[in-house]
């Protein structure tokens, strides 16, 4: 079961970079699609920012509902995680379940959260209209933000205790993702 994070530190769920599942909902259709361009824009409110290029049903329901949400995917959803970004919702309208993802409610929005993941934030759109026809860059109001403590509590992240499978997905290309790796305080790390 998800804990909630303090909005002043949501945006440490997305500082180690990150895959995300962008999900988005309206009128009665329902969307998720990886994206490996999402990052931290701002503490207080918190803000973040995410590419959804502008032929993807997602953009569409998020340019509709005015909101998205943000699930971080983490190893043991991998397979699943490359399935919902290469194959479209547009040419698929039952894509979430042909891959078989599970949602629950968001509690300030309509896009659906994903099952399985670490982290999640639920997003208002902030209009930056040029950024977002010319550069497909979408700003989001961070509203509410959750994380499963096996691995985020207090703020921070908790890898190293937790099982592999939690670990989060990083997208280099190809169908390859790196997942994150060994905690490094460098603090008490001689070099």
């Amino acid at each position: 079961m998800p804990t909630a994070v303090e909005l002043p530190k949501a945006y440490r769920l997305l500082n180690h970079g990150p895959t995300v599942l962008v999900s988005s909902a309206h009128g009665g259709r329902r969307n998720v699609m990886a994206a490996a361009w999402a990052m931290p824009l701002d503490f207080d409110p918190p803000k973040v920012t995410v590419v959804i290029d502008r032929h993807t049903l997602t953009r569409e329901l998020v340019e509709a509902s005015g909101c998205f949400a943000l699930s971080l995917p983490t190893r043991a959803l991998a397979a699943q995680t490359l399935a919902l970004g290469t194959d479209s919702g547009k040419s698929m309208p039952n894509k979430l379940d042909v891959h078989a993802v599970r949602t629950f409610p968001a509690t300030k929005i309509e896009a659906p959260l994903v099952e399985g993941c670490v982290g999640w934030l639920e997003c208002r759109v902030i209009a930056e209209p040029q950024a977002q026809q010319r550069h497909d860059l979408f700003l989001g109001e961070v509203v509410a933000a959750w994380a499963d403590e096996r691995v985020f509590s207090n703020g921070r992240w908790h890898f190293d205790a937790a099982p592999d499978a939690l670990r989060t997905l990083h997208y280099v290309a190809g169908g390859q993702f790196f997942v994150t790796g060994e905690a490094l305080d460098a603090r008490r790390h001689d070099t």
